[in-house]
């Protein structure tokens, strides 16, 4: 028998709010079920969020992450989500690689405006 949970108890465990739920199921990335106004969480529902919540914190966007979610739906299945995870992770992490070296740059970049504003300081007389 399926176990359920309530938006509460996700909320909690997650530590996210009811509308980021809502938006997930609203942009057709989990499916609770409905009593009325209750909304009804299975495992697999559960097991999503986690699967969400990963990716947004490694920086995949709700598009990315769609985009994983359906390559699972169809053939050939969890071989084609991993593969396509993998691509997406290549990408992430190059995209991370050079944001890091353009925030070296600028750091070396202001570094050198930084001595050279102390350097006509120091010409012109001014101690620091």
């Amino acid at each position: 028998m399926d176990k359920y949970y309530s938006i509460t108890e996700l909320t909690r465990e997650f530590g996210v709010s009811t509308r980021t739920l809502r938006f997930y199921e609203d942009e057709g990335l989990i499916h609770p079920e409905r009593r009325g106004r209750t909304r009804l969480f299975r495992s697999a529902d559960r097991r999503l969020i986690q699967e969400i919540l990963r990716g947004r914190r490694i920086g995949f966007t709700i598009a990315e992450i769609r985009e994983v979610i359906n390559v699972y739906k169809e053939p050939p299945g969890e071989l084609g989500q991993l593969k396509l995870m993998m691509k997406r992770i290549d990408e992430k992490r190059d995209e991370l690689r050079q944001k890091r070296k353009d925030i070296d740059e600028t750091l070396a970049e202001l570094n050198h405006a930084e001595e050279a504003c102390l350097t006509r300081l120091a010409e012109i007389g001014v101690g620091t």
